[in-house]
């Protein structure tokens, strides 16, 4: 017996040393949106353990002062040599005492109009540590900053900031362009990414590198292959480059610093849903790129799915992970997904870890509709959401309810993965915000266990022939407004105007909530999740807000020379979808058994699944007796050397901590708003912090505007 423990002494030993965290540990301090650039979420401080977690307070709150009723705060702030950098509800950046929440300054943006949603910030310094700046977008525009007094850096770019529309090799001056994730910094190359239209309009999502100091332009890699480049020929159509959009990374990069790789996930290429005029596996959309960070030469990709039908944008940066598996030892990346997946590969090669298969799906019945026969699925790791959902899934919370959704739910196609969308209609599962979603996965890099937080919610879609395709035109100024209402806002607010009420707001009656002044405002520079509409040009402008806003109707003037669109890009496909719509029941909850969130643990060299627990809960249900039901989640986890996963991301604007190893809450605390946003953990002076944007404004949730800090007291 005694042989045994020593030699199970010994292989914790082997383990503990096997990964050791670099002198000055940069695990104690939080350096990218992700803490680090592997991506990992991981803090070596121990401060905070399991024995006195459950002692934690608010140990100082910052109150942005700037929310309004439909603001959030999705951002994960830095903290880097006893400041913390965060932005607020209406985009302010500001640097804090991170020991104390004492504010050293603000930065406003010089556009009074920004408008956008910042999920992380970038840091960079120079060697002497003497130059130290803060990057970060609002909407199109990536400012530089200075981090120490906040003071714009006008050396860089345009004045102290680059227009993210440019240098795409051709300029689109009115696109949606939103850099609403952080870039990434290699040396002194800002690697950049950008949120862009999902309809017919979109940009394409090239990846770029520009200089730290000047701005300027170093490379770019085409997401969407050009003439010669590998991958152009697996386009059915040659000039598709020409006008397809998308393959845009919008949910952040990992870096192996020490090989120079960047890893890239990307979105689906445009439009969502229909992909008639996109014809083949749409290279290099919905893959996970090696680029060589200094150059941007391709290394090598995969694709996790081909011919994205179902909006599976890959929705979080990669987690790097070094495991011993079969003998050798591993350097890995690891990428989740919205359909609930983790891919992993070898992070030079590209070589899967474990077996990938190429499984058949069902063929698509729309009229010019080619779906991709195969798509991959991983025999390992295990999934961490459901898969499928069948009749026997459907909530029960009473008989009626069950009645409400059975008669809803027969009327779908439904019960396996990759149903194409239909003109009956299907339900996607999990749904089109996952799964697995842009809070990202956390790590921890010596037990090799990684932990996400998913949402397990049924969405519905069905496809109609696209409004838009009726000519923008009529005698009357309302009539043209409708038709330009369905070729830009009917898929997320319905051709009934009533929205998502859970997240997408109702526009009827919008007179009585804007002027014309106020509304064009809005088509311009969009809001929170709104992206700008800018490039709807005024010959369809003024018809919209005639439509939206219930004014006089006028006769409808003959079209001229500028007041129509005619971009190349803007083809729009024969179907559209009628409306992003979550299958809830009568009084608003999910309609699936839950739990509807959950926080999951997944062994990375075994590929197993360790545990599954819900994460958050309705005080109504639990009230019914339905307590740990769950809830739709946004937002993240963080690991600690102390044995914790610090997780917000629920409606019920509580913070957690659960035990890493076993899955148990240990605590939990009240929050001012809903956490829609990853924490940063961090130490100073040998005193932990666990730090969260309480934003809300997500899911009909009230708003805030404050960040929160807990500690042991």
């Amino acid at each position: 017996m005694k042989r045994v423990l020593y030699i199970f002494s010994i292989l914790i030993l082997l383990l503990a040393v096997s990964w050791m965290p670099p002198a000055g540990d940069i695990y104690l301090s939080w350096q990218t949106f992700a803490g680090t650039n592997e991506g990992n979420r991981y803090s070596s401080g121990d401060q905070i353990n399991r024995e006195n977690v459950s002692s934690m307070k608010v140990e100082w709150v910052y109150d942005t002062g700037d929310k309004t009723k439909k603001t959030t705060i999705p951002t994960t702030p830095l903290m880097i040599d006893g400041t913390l950098y965060g932005v607020s509800p209406q985009l302010r950046l500001f640097a804090l005492d991170a020991a104390t929440g004492r504010q050293k300054w603000v930065f406003s943006p010089p556009d009074s109009t920004a408008r956008g949603s910042v999920r992380g910030l970038s840091y960079w310094q120079d060697k002497r540590g003497t130059g130290k700046r803060i990057f970060y977008s609002t909407g199109p525009y990536l400012y530089a900053v200075n981090a120490v007094d906040g003071k714009i850096i006008s050396s860089f770019g345009k004045g102290g900031f680059i227009d993210l529309r440019e240098n795409l090799d051709l300029d689109y001056p009115n696109a949606n362009v939103a850099g609403n994730a952080a870039p990434t910094i290699y040396k002194n190359l800002l690697i950049t990414s950008m949120r862009v239209s999902e309809g017919s309009d979109a940009l394409p999502g090239h990846i770029r590198a520009f200089d730290v100091l000047t701005g300027k332009r170093r490379w770019i890699f085409h997401t969407i292959p050009q003439p010669g480049e590998p991958g152009h020929e697996t386009w059915e159509d040659k000039d598709a480059w020409k006008r397809v959009g998308g393959a845009n990374n919008w949910a952040g990069m990992a870096l192996d610093e020490k090989r120079g790789i960047v890893y890239v996930p990307t979105g689906s290429a445009t439009p969502d849903f229909y992909g008639a005029n996109r014809k083949g596996s749409n290279l290099y959309a919905n893959s996970l790129i090696a680029l060589d960070a200094a150059t941007g030469k391709y290394l090598w990709h995969f694709q996790v799915v081909h011919h994205d039908l179902w909006d599976r944008d890959l929705p979080a940066n990669p987690n790097l992970i070094s495991i011993r598996k079969d003998g050798r030892n591993i350097d890995a990346v690891a990428q989740i997904t919205k359909h609930g997946y983790i891919f992993m590969f070898d992070r030079v090669t590209g070589k899967p870890v474990f077996p990938i298969n190429e499984v058949p799906v069902p063929a698509s019945d729309l009229p010019g509709e080619e779906a991709w026969p195969t798509q991959p699925i991983p025999t390992l790791p295990e999934p961490f959401a459901r898969q499928r959902f069948t009749a026997e899934d459907i909530s029960d919370r009473s008989p009626e309810i069950k009645a409400q959704l059975l008669a809803e739910f027969s009327k779908y196609k439904s019960g396996r993965e990759f149903i194409p969308p239909s003109f009956q209609g299907a339900i996607t599962f999990p749904g089109f915000d996952g799964g697995g979603q842009w809070g990202g996965a956390a790590v921890d890099p010596v037990t090799k266990i990684m932990y996400i937080s998913a949402s397990e919610l049924p969405w519905w879609t069905q496809m109609v022939p696209n409004p838009a395709l009726n000519k923008v035109g009529g005698k009357t100024f309302r009539e043209v407004g409708r038709s330009v209402y369905a070729k830009y806002c009917i898929t997320c607010h319905g051709p009934d105007l009533k929205g998502d009420f859970s997240a997408i707001p109702s526009l009827v009656d919008l007179n009585k909530r804007y002027n014309e002044q106020q509304l064009r405002q809005l088509l311009d520079n969009g809001r929170n999740m709104m992206p700008s509409f800018r490039q709807i040009v005024e010959g369809e402008k003024l018809p919209l807000m005639t439509f939206l806003l219930d004014l006089e109707d006028k006769e409808a003037l003959p079209a001229r020379a500028g007041d129509v669109p005619s971009r190349e890009r803007d083809i729009s496909p024969l179907y559209s979808m009628n409306g992003y719509h979550r299958f809830y029941d009568k009084d608003g909850f999910p309609g699936i058994k839950p739990p509807w969130g959950t926080l999951n643990a997944v062994n990375l060299v075994t590929g197993k699944l360790l545990w599954k627990v819900p994460l958050g809960e309705f005080e109504e249900l639990k009230k019914q007796g339905l307590p740990h039901s769950g809830t739709e989640i946004y937002g993240g986890p963080v690991v600690t050397k102390g044995g914790l996963v610090f997780v917000a991301a629920t409606q019920d604007e509580k913070i957690r901590a659960f035990d890493k190893t076993t899955g148990r809450m240990l605590w939990e605390g009240k929050l001012p708003a809903a956490g829609f946003a990853t924490p940063a953990v961090y130490s100073i002076n040998g005193k932990q912090y666990v730090v969260i944007a309480a934003g809300g404004g997500k899911l009909g949730m009230r708003s805030g505007a404050s960040y929160v800090a807990f500690a042991v007291k």
